[in-house]
Formats: C-alpha cells, sequence, structure tokens
C-alpha cells in the first residue's frame, strides 16, 4: 500500500525538536553532541509511526535511541506524538534517512539494530532491497561497536525464512527465535498490536555476530 503523502510533513519533521536535520554531521560524534553521555545507542530502521522507538526510548531512559525513517509522512506521525508526551525524552532522536546511506551517519556508536515489520519485498528481484539482504548487513558492519546485534520481528513467514538464512550465511548466530512471538516484557509497534488482533502470528529472531 502506498503511504499517503502529508501536506507540510518535511516542514514539520524538519522543525521537531526531536529530528537531527544533518545527522552526517555528528558521525563518530552521536554520544559527546548529540545525547550529551556515554549510554549506548540502539536505532530502529523503519521507525514508522514511531510507537516502539517512543516507547522503548520510555522505557530504558539508561539507553539512546534513534529512530530512522525514509519517509516524512510517516515520520511526521512520530513527531506528533512526541509533540504531546508530558514528559521529554532526551535519549530520544530521529532522522529522516535512506537505510542504505547510514554509514554516512554512524561510525561503529550503535550496540543493536531493530527491524520491525520491514517492508517484506515479496518478488525475488525485489531480494536486495529487503534489510536483511546481504547487501544492508554490509552497511550495518561499520555502524557497530563491537558486537552487531540485530532483532527482528515481522509477520511475513517467507520474509522471516529469507531473513534467517541470510543473516546465518553473513555471519550472525541465532541466539533466539520464536515463530508465535509474544514475550511478558515486548513492547508493540502499531502493526504488530494491529496483526495481534487479527490473531496473526509474529515472527521474531535475535541475532550476534563478533564485528570483522
Amino acid at each position: 500500500m502506498r503511504l499517503k503523502k502529508i501536506k507540510n510533513a518535511d516542514e514539520i519533521v524538519e522543525n521537531s525538536r526531536y529530528t537531527i536535520n544533518r545527522p552526517y554531521q555528528y558521525k563518530g560524534k552521536w554520544n559527546v553532541e548529540v545525547f550529551q553521555n556515554q549510554h549506548e545507542i540502539q536505532i530502529e530502521i523503519g521507525c514508522g509511526r514511531g510507537n516502539f522507538i517512543i516507547a522503548m526510548a520510555q522505557k530504558h531512559p539508561e539507553i539512546n535511541f534513534v529512530g530512522v525513517e525514509m519517509q516524512s509522512s510517516a515520520l511526521v506521525k512520530a513527531v506528533n506524538k512526541l509533540a504531546v508526551l508530558d514528559m521529554p525524552l532526551p535519549n530520544l532522536r530521529l532522522i529522516c534517512f535512506n537505510a542504505m546511506n547510514l554509514g554516512e551517519v554512524f561510525d561503529g556508536e550503535i550496540s543493536c539494530i531493530y527491524l520491525n515489520f520491514s517492508d517484506p519485498w515479496p518478488k525475488k528481484r525485489h531480494w536486495k532491497r529487503r534489510l536483511t539482504s546481504e547487501v544492508f548487513l554490509t552497511v550495518y558492519d561499520s555502524l557497530f561497536i563491537d558486537t552487531c546485534n540485530i532483532i527482528q520481528k515481522t509477520d511475513n513467514n517467507d520474509f522471516f525464512d529469507f531473513s534467517m538464512e541470510s543473516l546465518e550465511n553473513y555471519g550472525y548466530q541465532l541466539l533466539d527465535v520464536s515463530r508465535d512471538y509474544n514475550a511478558e516484557d515486548n513492547v508493540e509497534t502499531e502493526y504488530e498490536s494491529k496483526f495481534r488482533k487479527d490473531g496473526i502470528k509474529i515472527n521474531y529472531g535475535k541475532y550476534t555476530k563478533e564485528k570483522n
């Protein structure tokens, strides 16, 4: 489904106190210049309307979070939610950016990447566009500090099968897997809440490897 374009989305996103408009300026300096602390940094690629990343920032003030979303018409929803929060979240920032170019933004600064309900790109000819393809895994390498950690949730079984194979072929170890994920401490995305109500099972994978 094509995302509906929202009027003035670019302007609203750019003017948010949570948005970093030129993230490449902080490459290698996120802890010092953006968050002004030495807490670990975790990112969600494809944060959409922000339900997950906002809830994680509220739940874990000891961790810095960056939500990455390519489309401003999606990210504006997260910006609007943050604008009405009773308490600010100094440990959260948002960037409107293409994941393929994240090597221009982070340099050995990330401890974990969340891939929640990413576009599965189901056609075989589009496999390189999947966020768990080798094309993207190569990009992620330079983002991590020393240990590479990826956590994925998806409702798409074929995409999950592809992801497990792709990550393991790339050297990742599968630490935890579920075909019907519903952990007690789980933080849901907007899609996840909808899928659960519809009786759709959620796939979950937690992967790790040492940085080369």
